[in-house]
């Protein structure tokens, strides 16, 4: 009789994790969104998805904004600073400066921007342009005049750089679930 008991309320309790797994809440609390309104201007300005914007500050510093890396990249979107120098004086930022770097509105505005820029000189391919995020455009065109990676999503395992290659599963990855999660959000 105890067994059946404990067996019955086992049943239930995995029938309510169950249940409350495929509720927007759960799903929300495991992938948050934080700086939506300031992703959302970024976004339609320079014309990229938010979900890309929000998969890539998720990857890169898990919405830190004052997280720097070991190389020096700075923010929610890990701008290096010199590509944040070259960012500002392309896209005429007036007025930004490279204290602000860790101010979560501006390292949005110019790590969106830079998708932007990298997506245009992609001709739109996402896979090639996250790569050139992470590893920079010269490694990724270096790639592809070599025929190393054919800049196809089925063939990101050829990427010759490890960190580059996760990263860009990775950002695709967040990217559908943030789909998913908060496509109605966003509009």
């Amino acid at each position: 009789m105890r067994r059946k008991r404990t067996a019955a309320v086992l049943l239930l309790l995995l029938m309510g994790v169950f249940l409350l797994i495929n509720t927007p809440f759960i799903w929300k609390w495991m992938y948050p969104v934080k700086y939506q309104p300031e992703i959302k201007l970024a976004a339609e300005r320079f014309n990229v998805d938010p979900m890309l914007v929000l998969a890539v500050i998720r990857t890169e510093s898990a919405f830190e904004p004052r997280r720097v890396s070991k190389k020096g990249a700075v923010g929610l979107m890990q701008l290096m600073p010199e590509t944040a120098n070259w960012i500002i004086k392309q896209a005429k930022f007036q007025g930004l400066a490279m204290e602000y770097l860790d101010d979560p509105k501006v390292n949005i505005d110019i790590g969106t921007w830079y998708l932007s820029y990298l997506l245009k000189q992609f001709n739109g391919d996402k896979v090639l342009a996250l790569a050139a995020y992470n590893a920079g455009p010269g490694s990724v065109n270096k790639w592809l005049e070599q025929e190393i990676w054919d800049g196809s999503r089925e063939r990101v395992e050829d990427i010759p750089y490890g960190e580059t290659r996760h990263y860009v599963q990775k950002v695709l990855y967040y990217q559908e679930k943030y789909q998913k999660i908060y496509q109605n959000d966003f509009k």
